[in-house]
């Protein structure tokens, strides 16, 4: 599959790349666990079918020590027994807030509660932010038709 076109190649695109980039370090630096945020950016990804995401994701993950059975499984997290409660409030949290047009008012209150049980304000803060600009980078991506496969761990900081 060959790319539409090449987006970091124009002005605009790149400006819009720049400032993606920019609030994804904000999240990275963000008191947000390093765990949750693989887990999180790899299911927005399978959810809009953004496969050079998941590509990327999967690999720095796995780069980053996570296993092959937890990346595995997030897909259907809600049957495995490998996530702890934080990360299963995170994914639930990820899914209805990706999935909005989908449900009726969004993001349910249950879901945020959940949510807020296991991360501060800081965290949630940092997790609507990257569950946002996943979904920003999935879309740009799909758009456009990027290719999967070629990527390396840390290719792109």
């Amino acid at each position: 599959m060959d790319a539409r076109l090449d987006y970091a190649g124009n002005p605009v695109g790149a400006r819009i790349a720049k400032y993606l980039v920019s609030a994804s370090r904000v999240v990275h630096d963000s008191p947000l666990p390093a765990a949750t945020r693989e887990l999180v950016q790899l299911r927005v990804s399978q959810i809009n079918g953004c496969a050079v995401c998941v590509d990327q994701h999967t690999k720095d993950a796995a780069h980053a020590g996570e296993t092959s059975v937890r990346l595995n499984l997030v897909a259907v997290w809600r049957e495995a027994t490998v996530f702890t409660a934080a990360e299963r409030a995170a994914l639930e949290l990820t899914e209805q807030a990706t999935r909005i047009a989908d449900g009726s008012g969004g993001v349910s209150d249950e879901a945020w509660a959940g949510a807020a049980e296991h991360y501060d304000e800081e965290q949630l803060t940092a997790l609507v932010g990257l569950i946002a600009v996943m979904n920003a980078w999935n879309r740009l991506n799909v758009a456009t038709r990027q290719p999967a496969g070629d990527y390396r761990p840390g290719q792109w900081g």
